[in-house]
């Protein structure tokens, strides 16, 4: 076809515009229908990814998730895995996440905000103590040791990251064992090396402890070891995880914040009023399952304007001995980090 051809005349030009504007009329008709005359197209629902690691202390979230409390809110939450809190943390400074849930360790989140100051607020906490158990010093099933003291010299492990060797090391000493050495071991080695015999001891939190016990495969030599031995008493609450936010999602979803909050509260008092029969939704995000779920001991929870100055206290002593440690290069206070409306 010729450039010529390709022109239009006055008269098709004038038809095509007619066209047009009839077509652009009629467009906005149906629009002004849909805006009026009927229902309003739903907005996106807001997304939050939120990071855990599948231990017991997550609970109070995943009970949340499961029972529709964020649905009800109107937001759409995403619960990623990860094998461990470090991982979780790494998420957070690459923006990969959006926050994380209760059972993430409090001392790495704040070991991420020290690398990028300002990245999170901590909004709930899970703590435990004589009362709400989550830490234990296990053995062989057939172990002749009686106490803790016993493990100097003996094969100690615990599970990967300087939160779990700091605390398994402290424990240690406190207890009066001199120069502690202490191994390093996935969470999912350390009751199959129990097993072969391959260590005397191990520091874990739960679901280990009850699924080493039911499989026969371990025994729990002391439990409460960081409020007794670190904390120095085994009632005060060792806050050693921690359900925080990102700045940027806190700025980001700003108006769904407050449904966010209501919705993971929910979740807490849900695991408080329900007591053991809120165990059923760690299936699925732990490795408890069947009869093993109703003996799994509940984590204690507080919410950010729930926290006395008590337990910001001992949450602070947990940070100054990560700081006595050299694990922080500077004193980091958990006030700041708290989130505040």
């Amino acid at each position: 076809m010729s450039n010529r051809s390709a022109v239009s005349s006055p008269s098709s030009s004038s038809a095509l515009a007619s066209g047009r504007r009839r077509r652009l009329l009629l467009g906005s008709a149906a629009l002004a229908g849909t805006v009026i005359g009927a229902p309003a197209i739903a907005q996106s629902r807001p997304k939050l990814k939120v990071g855990y690691w599948p231990i017991a202390g997550g609970l109070a979230f995943f009970a949340a998730l499961e029972r529709g409390f964020f649905k009800d809110a109107g937001l759409d939450v995403e619960p990623v895995r990860f094998a461990g809190p470090n991982q979780v943390v790494e998420a957070l400074l690459a923006g990969r996440i959006d926050g994380s849930a209760n059972g993430t360790a409090s001392t790495a989140l704040a070991l991420g905000d020290a690398q990028a100051p300002g990245l999170l607020k901590f909004f709930c906490t899970n703590y435990a103590n004589a009362s709400f158990v989550l830490d234990h010093i296990i053995v062989p099933r057939d172990s002749t040791l009686k106490s803790v003291r016993e493990i100097g010299g003996k094969r100690f492990a615990c599970g990967p990251g300087i939160n779990n060797i700091t605390l398994a090391k402290t424990v240690l000493e406190r207890a009066g064992v001199a120069d502690p050495k202490v191994t390093e071991l996935p969470f999912g080695q350390l009751l199959p090396s129990l097993a072969a015999g391959q260590l005397d001891a191990a520091y874990v939190l739960e679901p280990t402890a009850v699924i080493g016990r039911r499989q026969n495969i371990s025994r729990i030599l002391e439990t409460a070891v960081i409020s007794k031995y670190v904390l120095g008493d085994a009632q005060t609450p060792w806050h050693g995880g921690a359900a925080a936010l990102s700045a940027e999602a806190i700025s980001r979803h700003a108006a769904a914040m407050p449904k966010f909050l209501e919705a993971y509260a929910k979740g807490v008092d849900y695991v408080r009023k329900a007591g053991v029969e809120a165990n059923q939704y760690l299936k699925g995000y732990t490795a408890v399952e069947g009869d093993l779920i109703p003996e799994v001991p509940l984590s204690g929870y507080r919410m950010y304007n729930e926290m006395s100055g008590a337990d910001v206290a001992a949450m602070q002593k947990l940070f100054d001995l990560f700081a006595d440690k050299k694990v922080f290069e500077k004193r980091l206070m958990v006030a700041p980090l708290m989130y505040k409306v």
